[in-house]
């Protein structure tokens, strides 16, 4: 049976391997291992330890046991399966087995009570009959909230009341009453004096606090679930003092016993957060905001430690083979026991620290690393179990009580020694993979303290202190003063919604600096004027400028050698990511410019064996039950090419310009999960939902994540996109895509196709877009779908008579769009919202152009009179000639 669970974490595994590219990636993860493999082995565990403590070994075999496993995994199935592709009755139905199997298991463990005789640990038991009891409560939210009808508000309470239900109750009060036996029991030692009665009590406060947590999240506001949070913390303490006295008489000395230890640490770390959380929260939906940052502790360090370290005890147990077998078997799993434990928890804690994002990334990766190094462990267990029970066969010796391998004091430090070094170079790896990260210090003192001929200027030995606060795009104050002569040292406090810096001509800079954040710029002696401004792209031109003034210097600081040097080299690395060239500080930029506009041939098509994006649009649905759409979107930066032989470093939704595309129904509701992987921050803005923007549109740093949830009630083709200031370049650079609201009386039509138009701005070759080609709205082309002239040579298809749709939105940032296609004329137009004509409009009226301002969408329809090639441009013909032109390639 403990191949299921294993069955679970592989998947996790795999799924944790690809998550950028799977739909509502954290809710899967979350699902794979605490509804797939924890529930499973809860089950499987809760029944054996009832068996025992009620000296019933036979209880927990047969074909009933097997039967409320069967079910506990379709039904977990059937719910991942309906909620990844939208079909809310498979959800429903997986979510009632999943219940039904818990319930019967419920029963069966009460039937076990009473059939049994006295025990001392009986009341064990009780724990797993409490929790059984839960569960189906908990499946209960968790299917409401699937169907997609609530408020944010609605939806946010019953969220957190499921998640407390689940986590804390099902999962929760079953690892508290194994606890009570299993911990002495990997321990060696008797089990404390008082164990019984402390468990005994804990019960009913731990129910008691969760009940009334629940009851005051569906009907309450945040602070007051506190108390209930509270209340369980009790319970949990209360009953886990005499864990505490046993764990004093024999100190760990087994991987198994420190990883349920660790994992006990991060679920009262994990409840205090929560408390905090609920205290300081004005509302439900920032709750779930912010309980995000909960997932890892409680998923990560909680639940999958305490598996690995019960099943590292259990397994070689469960296996049997006779003392030297077991003992070869928990050898084989403690394998690198310190350093296992210690990478975990520290990989763990990088994750949760506000650390660059590519840190976090690269923890994420050792902490899988980490489990799928249990998993083998496991795989090599079984085998070693199976050389040793014959070995033991071949040669009889006599069988001593198995013993766990006390690990020796200088392999515990080499171990930890080793898993520290692990985390530091991942620190390390990641700081040097984005050195705009880490601190900065040092200055340029030379370049700062020559006059404008070159001269140095004495220094005073004082040193002028001046603070620079940041709101929006710019500094306060911009300019400030210090005397020839002094240091200055500038103070700079980020009190915007964006990660700004500080860097001026001489190099000098601080380091990127999250919102509600301060650094340090030490600027060095100071003997002429300075510039300064914030090189995150496209700031400077924003206004976010600052100029240092030297008084008593002999005026304004020339184009001299230091000056402009200092200046184009910085500029041009940060201002064009990805530039070998502009990078070097040494004139570089200019050729790379110039070498991209080369390389942009205004005419040019693809070469032969050109594939362009598939621009057929995802099918409608049949039903019209509205639907919940859950949805990763993933930041990350890509280079992509965006014209014959042009390539550029684009920051995308998924890794694409335009991202992908969603479609759905009136009545829909869309749960998005917006993931900053990339190296700036980023927001999203989806038209197709009318709320507030404060707080599920706000700007989020990398490597953090937010949950944009809209209804859709109002059809049409709307676009979204990054709202992060300067929203021109963000969108200029690729930050946007399109969704698709049908209309509800929407016909059928033969082919369906998505047109995007946007602008390119192109900068250095491999760099990002050009934020002064993009204020001066001059764009060097003009696409559709992110690529010039693609369809020219992969031309869409149709067959005379057909009734082909063509979606269109107009992404901009700056240009209209006027669609047309030639030889064609449109008998149904449908603009923003409304139908501007239907094939069934009294008189012989047709359309020639589709009219968009940039934000806007609609679509046509046209039938092919004959066969034979139907150019499609925007009629403003000079973007045409740039980029904005296809074909429909037309068959009999």
């Amino acid at each position: 049976m403990n191949a299921v669970v294993v069955g679970w974490l592989v998947l996790f595994a795999v799924a944790a391997l690809v998550h950028p590219f799977v739909p509502a990636a954290r809710w899967l993860l979350v699902h794979l291992l605490l509804l797939g493999a924890v529930s499973n082995a809860v089950v499987i565990w809760s029944g054996h330890f009832a068996a025992s403590v009620l000296r019933l070994p036979e209880a927990d075999r047969g074909a009933p046991a097997a039967l409320r496993l069967a079910g506990l995994n379709t039904g977990a199935v059937a719910v991942i399966t309906g909620l990844l592709t939208g079909h809310w009755p498979v959800v429903l139905a997986g979510g009632t087995l999943v219940a039904t199997a818990v319930a019967v298991h419920a029963v069966w463990l009460v039937r076990l009570l009473r059939r049994a005789l006295p025990s001392r640990f009986a009341l064990t038991v009780r724990y797993y009959v409490a929790a059984a009891a839960l569960l189906p409560a908990g499946a209960a939210m968790g299917v409401i909230m699937a169907r997609g009808d609530l408020s944010d508000h609605g939806a946010a309470r019953l969220l957190i009341a499921h998640e407390m239900v689940n986590l804390l109750g099902w999962l929760g009060l079953t690892v508290a009453g194994t606890l009570v036996t299993l911990w002495p029991t990997m321990l060696r030692t008797r089990v404390a004096d008082g164990a019984e009665k402390a468990a005994r009590t804990a019960l009913p406060v731990l129910l008691g606090g969760l009940g009334a947590a629940v009851l005051a999240a569906l009907t309450l506001p945040p602070a007051p679930t506190a108390a209930g949070v509270g209340v369980f913390v009790a319970g949990l303490v209360l009953g886990g003092v005499p864990r505490v006295r046993e764990a004093r008489v024999r100190t760990p000395s087994s991987f198994a016993a420190w990883s349920v230890a660790a994992g006990t640490v991060w679920l009262l770390g994990a409840l205090a957060a929560l408390t905090a959380i609920l205290l300081t929260s004005p509302s439900w939906p920032a709750v779930v905001e912010r309980t995000a940052s909960l997932t890892a502790p409680l998923a990560g360090g909680w639940m999958a430690q305490v598996l690995m370290g019960a099943l590292s005890f259990l397994v070689p147990v469960v296996l049997g083979g006779g003392p030297t077998a077991v003992r070869a078997t928990t050898a084989a799993l403690e394998r690198g026991g310190p350093a296992r434990l210690t990478l975990v928890n520290l990989s763990l804690l990088l994750c949760v620290l506000p650390v660059p994002s590519v840190v976090r990334v690269i923890s994420s990766t050792v902490l899988l690393g980490a489990l799928v190094a249990f998993l083998t462990l496991l795989v090599t267990a079984v085998r070693t179990r199976a050389t040793a029970r014959t070995a033991a066969r071949s040669a009889p010796q006599p069988e001593a009580r198995p013993a766990v391998p006390r690990q020796r004091p200088y392999r515990v430090l080499g171990g930890v020694a080793v898993g520290v070094a692990v985390a530091v170079l991942a620190v390390a790896g990641g700081g040097a993979a984005d050195v705009r990260s880490l601190p900065v210090t040092g200055s340029s003192d030379d370049a700062a303290a020559a006059t404008e001929d070159g001269e140095a200027v004495p220094p005073t030995g004082r040193t002028t202190t001046v603070t620079v606060t940041v709101r929006g795009m710019r500094f306060t104050p911009d300019t400030v003063e210090v005397p020839a002569g002094d240091r200055l040292v500038i103070e700079v406090h980020n009190l915007g919604t964006d990660q700004h810096d500080l860097v001026l001509e001489t190099g000098a800079r601080t380091a990127r600096l999250a919102p509600g954040k301060q650094g340090t710029l030490d600027a060095g002696v100071v003997g002429r004027d300075l510039d300064g401004w914030c090189s995150v792209v496209g700031h400077r031109q924003m206004g976010m400028v600052l100029t240092v003034e030297a008084t008593g210097s002999p005026g304004p600081a020339a184009e001299g050698t230091a000056g402009r040097e200092g200046r184009e080299g910085h500029e041009g690395h940060e201002s064009h990511e990805g530039s070998a060239s502009a990078a070097d500080g040494s004139g570089g930029e200019e050729t790379a410019r110039n070498s991209a506009e080369e390389a942009f041939d205004p005419m040019a098509q693809p070469p032969a064996g050109f594939t362009g994006r598939d621009a057929q649009l995802p099918p409608a649905r049949e039903d019209t039950a509205p639907r919940t759409h859950r949805r990763t979107l993933t930041v990350r930066d890509a280079v992509r090419e965006v014209a014959p032989g042009v390539r550029q470093r684009l920051w995308t939704f998924d890794g694409t310009a335009p991202g992908p595309v969603l479609r759905g129904r009136v009545g829909d509701v869309f749960e998005i999960e917006l993931v900053n992987s990339g190296t700036i921050g980023h927001s999203v803005d989806f038209h197709a939902g009318a709320l507030a923007p404060d707080r599920p549109m706000r700007t989020i740093p990398p490597g953090e994540s937010l949950t944009y949830r809209f209804t859709a009630t109002r059809s049409g083709v709307w676009m979204y996109h990054c709202s992060t200031m300067p929203m021109s370049l963000h969108i200029a650079n690729g930050m946007f895509g399109a969704v698709v609201i049908d209309p509800p009386d929407l016909p059928e039509a033969d082919r369906e196709y998505l047109l995007v138009q946007s602008e390119l701005y192109l900068g250095p070759q491999g760099g990002t877009a050009d934020p002064d080609k993009l204020t001066a709205q001059r764009p060097d082309a003009v696409v559709f779908n992110g690529y010039a002239h693609q369809y020219a040579r992969d031309r869409l298809t149709a067959r005379t008579g057909e009734r082909v749709r063509v979606w269109v939105l107009d992404a901009g940032p700056n240009r209209s769009s006027a669609f047309h296609v030639v030889g064609g004329q449109f008998d149904t137009v449908y603009q923003e919202g409304a139908h501007r004509l239907r094939p069934d409009d009294p008189g012989d009226g047709g359309a020639q152009i589709l009219s968009l301002a940039p934000g806007s969408g609609g679509f046509v329809e046209l039938t092919f009179p004959e066969a034979g090639t139907y150019p499609f441009v925007s009629h403003i013909m000079s973007d045409a000639e740039r980029g904005a032109r296809g074909a429909f390639e037309v068959t009999n």
